[in-house]
């Protein structure tokens, strides 16, 4: 009696060191939890043995939602700065404040109750949606935990991305970054809040190709300016929590068989009630693709059917988003239905050396339909003597072009927005 008892089980598991997404592997999605028992440990490269695997889509369950729910309050705690302001959950409901030690105090060990679950697997759905629930934790990537056998509690033992004084720096370094990025956009509407964002990520943040671990996180777009999808959607949701714009993280698959080697991390947001995907990620690669760098905005409120035609199932339930009137090009009047709509738009862009990035509507754009445009944006050009530089993302059915002076080969460029999620 009064003797400390020895573990009787000890498991460690990683979220995908790196981050939730850019697994190697198809299997070892976050949506579908994998528990390594026996000091196992899961890493998203791929590298260790999965002992067991649980496929238990828990956050589709509502017993499992409450679990999460109570589980995640005693993994936080009532703060001021970096994360206070923001804790809150998906459906903008503020948490209680818990009054002990956790992630945000950096503490070594955390006990938690436990949840009568066989294989742990709830933990993991819990830290899961931590993540993606609160992006600015960035320095929790990974945990541990054990517990005694017959103990109602848990030891979470956190695992942490830079070392203690070094994280402090970080969360000084963000919550002033933050603070001044909002600081501009607080008396602008939804709609405008959700594009200073949307544009700030596609002026300033550069994909990082060597997707370094601090890609992942906020602090790579925010504090280095380079960015995985991940880290660019956590920092897109960051930023428009601070704002008051309701925005979730949604992540898909990958697939090896379409050459999608990496999962895919973009947002949804709620603007004026409606549910809206947002891919800044995506627009930001189109942008740099274009000789002249400009903002695209091919993925800026898109609706489900539009978004999977070039992206993968969601792994992780998501709001349904079924407005198709109110995407970007569509609210700016740039969505045409005519060919000659198009003729006219590419002979002012021709004549005034300007950028013509619009959207067809006009049925499917089929090759014959594309062959038609460029045929309509070459006899602009030829009017004013000059020549066109087309790109085309063809699932998205838009086009940006311009025109330079010199009689040289026009270039037609097919897009590929999903660049970096790709072998």
């Amino acid at each position: 009696h009064g003797a400390l008892r020895p573990p009787e089980i000890i498991l460690q598991v990683m979220a995908d060191a790196p981050g939730v997404t850019h697994a190697a592997r198809g299997e070892d999605d976050l949506g579908r939890p994998v528990v390594v028992e026996r000091h196992g440990v899961l890493f998203g490269d791929g590298g260790v043995q999965v002992v067991k695997i649980q496929r238990i889509h828990a956050a589709a369950d509502e017993r499992a939602r409450l679990i999460v729910k109570k589980a995640r309050v005693g993994l936080q705690k009532d703060a001021r700065g970096l994360v206070g302001k923001r804790a809150v959950d998906v459906d903008r409901e503020v948490r209680m404040p818990v009054h002990h030690a956790g992630v945000l105090d950096l503490a070594d060990e955390i006990q938690i109750p436990q949840i009568p679950e066989p294989d742990g697997a709830w933990l993991y759905d819990v830290f899961f949606q931590l993540r993606l629930d609160h992006p600015e934790i960035f320095w929790a990537t990974g945990y541990k935990y054990r517990y005694y056998k017959d103990s109602p509690n848990i030891i979470f033992i956190p695992e942490y991305l830079f070392e203690k004084n070094k994280i402090r720096e970080h969360q000084k370094a963000m919550t002033a970054r933050i603070d001044k990025l909002v600081r501009a956009a607080t008396k602008l509407s939804e709609w405008e809040k959700e594009k200073y964002v949307h544009d700030f990520i596609c002026e300033n943040i550069r994909y990082d190709k060597l997707k370094k671990p601090y890609s992942h996180e906020i602090i790579g777009p925010l504090g280095q300016g380079v960015g995985v999808c991940e880290g660019i959607a956590k920092a897109v949701k960051v930023l428009l929590d601070e704002l008051g714009v309701w925005c979730v993280i949604a992540i898909c698959g990958n697939n090896p068989d379409k050459g999608i080697k990496y999962r895919h991390t973009w947002n949804i947001v709620r603007v004026g009630g409606v549910y809206y995907h947002l891919d800044a990620t995506f627009d930001n690669t189109l942008g740099k693709n274009d000789q002249i760098q400009d903002i695209r905005y091919d993925y800026f409120n898109l609706d489900d059917k539009s978004i999977f035609r070039d992206h993968e199932p969601l792994i992780a339930p998501a709001p349904h988003c079924t407005d198709h009137e109110h995407f970007y090009y569509k609210e700016k009047k740039l969505s045409f239905t005519k060919q000659e709509d198009v003729y006219k738009r590419s002979l002012q862009a021709a004549k005034k050396g300007r950028t013509l990035t619009f959207h067809w509507r006009g049925g499917y754009l089929t090759r014959e339909v594309l062959k038609e445009l460029l045929d309509l944006i070459r006899k602009a050009g030829e009017e004013r003597k000059k020549t066109p530089v087309v790109n085309v993302n063809w699932p998205q059915a838009v086009l940006s072009l311009h025109y330079i002076e010199e009689q040289a080969q026009e270039c037609i460029t097919m897009d590929d927005a999903n660049e970096g999620e790709k072998e």
